[in-house]
């Protein structure tokens, strides 16, 4: 479906040039576009080799595990039908602990394992519970303190303080992530999208 949608985009901007005489235009910036996106990726790649190599030194450090520890309470309130020693909850918490910290690679993982412990929990097999929506709701919006990828492009970019956006971002993700809470929180409410485990 998405090359579908990328295939159309892509025509209906030959299109719109080829009718409004600017496709050499367009020609220019797709090439321009090409170089710049080589440019950043190689550059990223120093970056980017750094900040996951300061962050591994911090999950072999066990700040993965300390930040896990700290929102266990927090945990325990938003998925309250989870047992606390369920490792559901150990793989929850380690996701998110590794997402705060930019180990995307080694959240992904976690966040899989995660899913298949909440699916051994789950008795309506075909159907999302509602601590999996809430989990992946949490997920997608997560609270991220060093975001990684924005800092690399922002020093690629020639930034005089790539650093200087973690506040923000610690902002950002923390409103991003109440409102998931929220969200999956109130339409579990809702009759149209409530989980029954008796059908």
């Amino acid at each position: 479906m998405i090359n579908i949608i990328w295939m159309m985009l892509i025509v209906i901007a030959v299109v719109t040039a080829g009718l409004s005489g600017t496709m050499q235009e367009v020609t220019n910036g797709a090439i321009n576009g090409a170089r710049s996106s080589v440019d950043i990726a190689l550059g990223l790649i120093g970056v980017m080799a750094l900040w996951l190599g300061v962050m591994r030194v911090a999950e072999k450090a066990g700040i993965v595990q300390m930040i896990a520890r700290m929102v266990k309470p927090v945990m325990r309130r938003i998925f309250p039908e989870i047992p606390p020693e369920h490792p559901a909850m150990g793989a929850m918490l380690m996701n998110m602990a590794a997402n705060a910290l930019g180990l995307a690679n080694a959240a992904t993982p976690l966040g899989l394992k995660a899913m298949k412990e909440l699916q051994s929990l789950n008795k309506v097999k075909d159907r999302a519970s509602n601590a999996m929506v809430t989990f992946l709701a949490i997920n997608t919006s997560d609270v991220t303190i060093i975001p990684i990828t924005v800092i690399g492009i922002r020093a690629i970019a020639g930034s005089a303080s790539p650093t200087e956006i973690i506040g923000t971002t610690i902002i950002a993700t923390v409103c991003s992530t109440a409102a998931a809470i929220i969200a999956a929180k109130s339409l579990q409410r809702l009759k149209i999208f409530r989980y029954d485990d008796r059908d």
